[in-house]
């Protein structure tokens, strides 16, 4: 056996240590009994918000990131402003920059607030440098194992399909992502792909409640077991049997390969989507790219604990910073997911409707669907839907 792959195995033993898994080894059968035990996902998907402090104000972490993110969060500060929305931010600056925060003092700060509004940090491709990049540790040291996107059509958005509306949830903390790799000999290089019974059910049962309380009808989960046997087998008997705790919603699979195909010729077959960490992060490109793209499809990772609110594809969108040809479409839904979570449902609707009125009523597009406006122009029409709703 060699130094590096014993290597490897303490690191495999290290991760199984971290995360609570080596007393659980064994594929589990999921019962009714086992089923109640979740505590961690019931806690999730309750959605429980931090409790607001300081005059029933609440305070939010907020990553700006790389790329886009720094100046769509202005925008986002501003509107937030004239909604008169009772948040406030603790801005870090977590980037790809040598003098950025560290990302352990990152994480501090959204355990202490509970919540976090996050642009993308670039990961710079550098193999010098293995382990997991700061997007990864953030999702994994707390424990967001759900990331839950939402892709549906939007009318004056031009696309080839219409009729979509399609959730896709991935789990978000194992799988190819857990950066156990080591090069066995010169130019053979071996990398770990983890998948457990636990949090495959986890993740399994979170599809499912989903399904339940948003009355959806069809839960499919996507893998490759016919060639990952072992690994993406346990995954999809873990969905199986879930699947019997919910009669009332209809499962299926389907193998991720004809998944591709299958999401864009005839994306309206699907319902809500569940699957591992890696076929969730191409799945929810493609979703996005139907619907209109990076710029109008938001995104979630919830845990039991925390929860960060983003882009749905974590693209930085470094080739046009600092235009002003940003959509900032994706992001502002994102802050609307979060002040949902917040139990804000009004100032929530109010941004929300504003956004989507600007985009589907008043066609005000920018370069990516198609438009000629800018950033600048989108969030000014915003303001003026938000003040015609007597908030200015």
């Amino acid at each position: 056996m060699s130094l590096t792959f014993r290597r490897s195995l303490c690191k495999l033993h290290g991760y199984c240590s971290q995360n609570g898994l080596l007393k659980n080894l064994a594929p589990v059968a999921v019962t009714r009994r086992h089923e109640r035990n979740y505590t961690a996902v019931d806690n999730a998907y309750k959605g429980m918000p931090p409790p607001a402090m300081y005059g029933g104000r609440h305070t939010v972490t907020l990553i700006p990131g790389d790329g886009i993110g720094p100046e769509l969060m202005i925008h986002i500060k501003d509107i937030f402003r004239h909604t008169g929305v009772p948040v406030d931010f603790e801005e870090v600056n977590l980037s790809n920059d040598p003098n950025s925060d560290d990302i352990d003092d990152v994480i501090t700060a959204v355990k202490r607030n509970g919540i976090a509004l996050k642009g993308n940090v670039e990961t710079v491709l550098d193999d010098r440098a293995p382990g997991k990049t700061k997007n990864v540790k953030l999702r994994t040291e707390l424990d967001l194992f759900a990331n839950v996107l939402q892709c549906v059509s939007l009318p004056g958005v031009k696309t080839r399909h219409q009729g979509i509306d399609i959730v896709i949830i991935r789990e978000n903390t194992e799988g190819e992502y857990t950066s156990l790799e080591h090069e066995s000999v010169r130019g053979v290089v071996e990398s770990l792909k983890i998948i457990t019974a636990e949090r495959s059910n986890r993740i399994a049962k979170y599809a499912f409640e989903y399904a339940v309380k948003h009355g959806r009808k069809k839960v499919t989960a996507i893998h490759k077991a016919n060639i990952m046997k072992l690994g993406d087998g346990l995954f999809l008997k873990c969905c199986r049997e879930m699947a019997k705790n919910y009669p009332e919603i209809e499962f299926g699979d389907m193998i991720i390969d004809n998944c591709s195909m299958q999401m864009v010729s005839r994306p309206q077959q699907f319902d809500v989507m569940v699957m591992p960490n890696l076929y969730g992060n191409i799945v929810s490109n493609i979703g996005a790219g139907l619907v209109g793209g990076p710029g109008v499809v938001p995104g979630k990772n919830i845990g039991s604990d925390y929860a960060v609110f983003e882009a749905a594809t974590r693209n930085t969108g470094k080739s046009i910073t600092g235009k002003n040809i940003a959509n900032p479409t994706a992001m502002l839904l994102a802050s609307t997911l979060m002040l949902e979570h917040l139990n804000l449902p009004q100032q929530a609707k109010t941004i929300k409707d504003a956004v989507l009125k600007t985009m589907i009523e008043d066609r005000i597009h920018t370069p990516d669907l198609g438009g000629q406006a800018s950033t600048t122009d989108v969030v000014h029409n915003i303001l003026q839907e938000i003040r015609g709703n007597g908030f200015l």
